[in-house]
């Protein structure tokens, strides 16, 4: 018998229908796993597949699919065939045998239905969900089949998801071809007994944003799938390279797409793209600025703007393919627009394939309307293209899947009272950076259509681009997902991930969470999902070492986008405003030396889990985690050597030169780590693909006014980086000349604490002349001591600085340390502070600083959580629930975390909080925390009140808050004796998520990650 057997005619909707067809009131869209009633009880993806004993065997099994079912249900039997013998190397039939695995889709499949009308397929639970599938083994379901493993599906999707999810299961990544994974070899596969499911979807529509694609994706995929089919527009992307992103989507339980905008129109570049997607069973959708199923540039292709002066009088004329001006103008062009749009709505009506409508409209280029921003218009424009789709599709719009996505500018009107019809889906965005910027308001009005997520791993704009490698965390992003869930927000989640291949594990989380936001609802199983995404792609035996570097890569790039490495973001002392330096890092004394000696050592880590890696998976390492852990290393050891050679450059030292050829020999291993993804990966695959510059931005002088947030590009073409700010070689005199400096910095006192943090302070001896010089090193007191106090210095030599405190006097101490050699003397003041031990408790002050990480509280009144990995340095505290309503603070019963600090002094401190960037996106208005000491009053601070920040204008004062990825606000406070005290920090507001808490007594200085963490004395322990 064939695989492509029919029995009967398939009865129900046809192929047109849409693969959610009868779902219109989304049965079941709750995430919640169910098990009642004898319904299979949903499982971890492939949790049910075992490599040693089961009720079915897998291997040679044929796989059948009856040709009646959709395109796409046959298309994947096809490939769960090509992933069986991946895994076994024996390749699967597809007709019957006396064992066989049965795809097919209820309702569709007669294969599938015969079962069911047979009492062999019990498929409660299952039919008339979306997206669901069942996974079980039926004994003797037909004359001639003694057993069968049947994957079927309550719809098409949940028939293709069902069969993806065995491929999973056997060991088939989903990144199998975008990142030539090869699965671990298994000679057995069994299912085991029982009815298995994945659940149904929590949010409807899952999918991914294509966007920014120039110049890696654009470069690469026109060359290895051939040009678009546009005359002219040969760096479209066509049905081929789609056919590829599809597969991945429906492989991740993805269902829609924005397909790549950059110079690029989905339905022009191959008029096969929307019938590819049509077979493949994904929901297409347009951008936010791109309304009514078409994408923008099918109207730039085609359109000239009239030209007009400022009065508005046409000076120039243009046109349109529709008999208008060519202008983006509702205002001026209105009649011509409208019959773009309906051209849209007729093209999907006509091709007959899924789409969610974009309604709304913005400015041409991802701008703000050129004809303002009053309510009454974009009204006016939401009610004509609602008009258009029920002229169009002869249905009550409410029947065809609307989205209205309030994206930057277009959240005011949403802020000023417009409300889009209840059954369009609101999607609500973060600011580019991975903050939301609003939830669903509780108290509104229940939306048929509900909301819906804009999400960026990727972004070209405000601030500096961020599109080189991946930079999300996912704590941070796990507590972004968390929250819109926690807020009703099911209906869309879509995430801008730039050119797809580089951005591939917060690819998969958003869609994983997107799924079964229950599954992964505590913060602590981050660690879990990690450790599974590193067995799927590189095997069970170094996936826990995987995780946890990439867990560490994760951490490290919150710190900062790698693009901003070389722009420093300080206030006007006298004006309060935002200062930016594109020739400055933005680190502050050994920070800079620290984080790169980090990222070394991951690089390190990631080296060694390389080579015990076998070769087969050497492509997928460095294409998943080996390229961006090693690159982002040398880019920062590039940055450290370009950086100290500046300041070495304006002290003289000798070692200048040296450091300048380092940093150019960085700038060639970056080269050359590109090269070999290039050419070295996968027999040059991906020629063409890591062409992304991430170097030489702010380089006003080489490529314009942009520079300071566009990557280098002339004339929309990307430039190859070079070193910038430019590295300084200096002629050195003849002769020796002393050099001292503390710390990198000549002029700075050393001080010295035996509850002092970090590394030992070092003085640097070094030579500004040519000639070496020997050096000698003497203290003013005994008990002072360095490691090298005598020596030969031909460029320099480092020399730490400790006190024997067994030795030292209590208080506060003066002393000097002097330095001399090549006929000069140098005099370095030190300053020693030796408190009594005695009653010490808590974090300890030194250096005139106290500095505690967030989850170091001695004691948490309320419910909170700890989010490990969120901060820059360390975990995260937030409130719980993200939901709980705003509190007053003050009072026993209050929310809050104390913190046990020992001060030296009395007077005025300076309380600075650490925290995560996080918008006012509650509907209290406003992001709110209080602070106070022992039992004085708390002090509220509005956050973004406080720092100026807007997400809505995107201004300076956000775009530093999200560069730093951290928001630092103060309060003062008066300290009436030293000794220990207790600091309050209070709920006002959910959301908050604070990192760190520092109290300036005087001596902080300059720092961007904060000073470390104090030492802590508890019970006359010190830690």
């Amino acid at each position: 018998m064939s695989g492509d057997v029919s029995r009967r005619t398939v009865l129900g909707a046809g192929l047109g229908a849409g693969l959610g067809a009868g779902l219109a009131a989304w049965p079941g869209l709750s995430g919640v796993a169910w098990a009642d009633g004898g319904r299979p009880r949903p499982t971890d993806p492939g949790a049910y597949i075992s490599f040693t004993g089961g009720a079915f065997s897998l291997v040679g099994a044929p796989v059948v699919v009856s040709p009646e079912d959709h395109p796409g249900v046959v298309r994947v039997a096809g490939d769960l065939r090509d992933d069986l013998e991946r895994v076994t190397d024996v390749r699967p039939g597809d007709e019957m045998a006396r064992e066989v695995v049965l795809v097919g889709t209820i309702g569709r499949s007669p294969l599938i239905d015969g079962l069911i009308a047979a009492g062999k397929l019990d498929v409660t639970g299952v039919r008339g969900r979306w997206e669901t599938s069942l996974q079980t083994v039926v004994e003797r379901p037909m004359p001639g089949v003694d057993r069968a493993f049947v994957i079927a599906g309550s719809d098409p999707r949940g028939t293709i998801f069902g069969a993806y999810d065995v491929s999973y299961g056997i060991g088939v990544s989903p990144w199998y071809w975008w990142d030539d994974v090869h699965p671990v070899h298994r000679d057995a596969l069994h299912v085991l007994p029982g009815r298995h499911t994945q659940g149904t979807p929590a949010v409807k529509y899952r999918g991914i944003f294509i966007n920014d694609e120039n110049p890696a994706l654009g470069t690469w995929a026109p060359a290895y799938f051939g040009p678009g089919r546009a005359p002219g527009y040969d760096g479209g992307f066509n049905a081929d390279f789609y056919a590829k992103v599809f597969e991945v989507l429906l492989r991740l339980k993805a269902n829609y797409l924005w397909p790549a905008v950059w110079g690029r129109a989905f339905a022009e570049d191959d008029p096969r793209n929307h019938a590819r997607a049509k077979e493949y069973g994904i929901v297409m959708g347009t951008s936010h600025e791109a309304p009514m199923m078409r994408g923008i540039e099918e109207w730039n292709r085609h359109a000239v703007p009239a030209v007009r002066d400022s009065a508005g009088t046409v000076v120039t004329p243009g046109h349109d393919p529709y008999g208008g001006t060519g202008e983006w103008s509702f205002r001026r062009n209105a009649d011509a627009l409208k019959a773009y749009w309906r051209d849209g709505i007729r093209r999907m009506t006509d091709q007959d394939f899924e789409g969610v409508v974009t309604l709304g409209m913005r400015g041409n280029g991802d701008t703000s309307l050129p004809d303002g921003d009053g309510v009454e218009l974009m009204r006016e424009i939401i009610d004509a293209q609602r008009t258009i789709i029920a002229e169009v599709t002869g249905r009550d719009p409410a029947s065809v899947p609307q989205a209205w996505t309030l994206y930057k500018e277009v959240q005011r009107y949403w802020d000023r009272g417009l409300r889009a019809p209840d059954d369009v889906t609101v999607v609500l965005t973060d600011d580019n950076w991975g903050n939301i910027r609003k939830h669903p308001d509780p108290a509104e009005p229940a939306r048929p259509g509900g909301y819906g997520l804009y999400y960026h791993f990727d972004y070209v704009g405000a601030g500096r681009n961020y599109k080189w490698v991946d930079t999300a965390n996912l704590p941070n992003l796990w507590d972004q997902l968390h929250q819109a869930h926690a807020y009703g927000n099911h209906g869309l989640w879509v995430t801008n991930v730039g050119d797809l291949k580089g951005n591939e594990m917060p690819t998969e989380f958003f869609l994983d969470y997107a799924w079964n936001p229950g599954r992964w609802d505590e913060p602590a199983a981050l660690g879990e999902w990690e450790r599974r995404y590193a067995r799927q792609n590189f095997g069970a035996e170094q996936a826990t070492a995987i995780a946890d570097v990439l867990a560490t890569y994760g951490q490290l790039q919150s710190r900062r986008k790698p693009e901003l490495l070389n722009r420093r973001i300080t206030l006007d002392p006298a004006s309060g405003a935002v200062v930016y330096d594109d020739r400055a890092t933005p680190f502050h004394g050994r920070e800079l030396e620290q984080v790169t000696q980090e990222w070394r050592t991951l690089a390190t880590r990631a080296g060694h889990i390389a080579q015990r890696l076998p070769d087969s998976a050497r492509d997928a390492w460095f294409e998943l985690v080996g390229y961006e852990v090693e690159a982002t290393a040398n880019l920062y050891e590039l940055r450290e050597a370009e950086f100290t050679n500046l300041r070495y450059a304006a002290q003289g030292r000798a070692a200048t030169n040296d450091l300048a050829a380092a940093a150019e020999a960085g700038l060639e291993r970056d080269f050359a780590l590109a090269e070999r993804f290039n050419h070295g990966v996968a027999g040059g695959k991906w020629a063409g693909f890591q062409t992304q510059p991430h170097i030489d931005y702010g380089d006003v002088a080489r490529y314009g006014p942009n520079a300071s947030w566009q990557q280098p590009e002339l004339n929309n073409v990307a430039l190859p980086d070079v070193l910038f700010p430019a590295v300084r070689r200096i002629e050195l005199p003849p002769g020796a000349e002393l050099g001292v400096a503390v710390d990198g910095f000549p002029g700075v006192e050393v001080v010295l604490s035996p509850y002092r943090t970090g590394p030992a302070p070092y003085i640097e001896v070094f030579n500004r002349g040519r000639d070496a010089f020997d050096y000698r090193i003497e203290a003013s007191e005994p008990w002072i001591t360095v490691d090298r106090p005598r020596g030969r210095v031909r460029d320099q030599a480092r020399v730490v600085v400790k006190a024997d405190w067994s030795r030292a006097p209590h208080g506060r101490t003066q002393a000097r340390i002097t330095v001399s050699g090549a006929r000069a003397s140098v005099v370095v003041p030190v300053i020693a502070e030796h408190p009594v031990a005695r009653g010490l408790r808590g974090f300890v002050e030194a250096g005139g600083y106290v500095a505690m990480d967030a989850e170091h509280c001695v004691r948490a009144m309320g419910t909170w959580r700890r989010i490990d990995r969120i901060g820059r340095t360390g975990a995260g505290m937030t409130p719980y629930p993200v939901t709980a309503p705003r509190r007053t603070p003050g009072g026993t019963a209050s929310p809050r975390l104390e913190y046990e600090v020992s001060l030296l002094s009395a007077g005025t401190v300076t309380v600075w909080a650490y925290l995560s960037p996080r918008n006012p996106a509650l509907p209290t208005g406003g992001l709110r925390y209080a602070l106070s000491f022992d039992d004085a009053p708390p002090r509220t601070v509005d956050i973004h009140a406080a720092t100026g920040a807007d997400d809505g204008l995107m201004n300076s004062q956000w775009a530093r808050n999200t560069s730093d990825n951290v928001i630092m606000t103060s309060t003062r406070h008066e300290v009436a004796a030293p000794g220990v005290h207790r600091l309050k920090f209070w709920m006002v507001d959910p959301t908050v998520v604070l990192q760190r808490l520092v109290i300036d007594t005087g001596g902080l200085g300059p720092t961007y990650l904060g000073p470390p963490e104090s030492r802590r004395v508890d019970q006359g322990v010190t830690r």
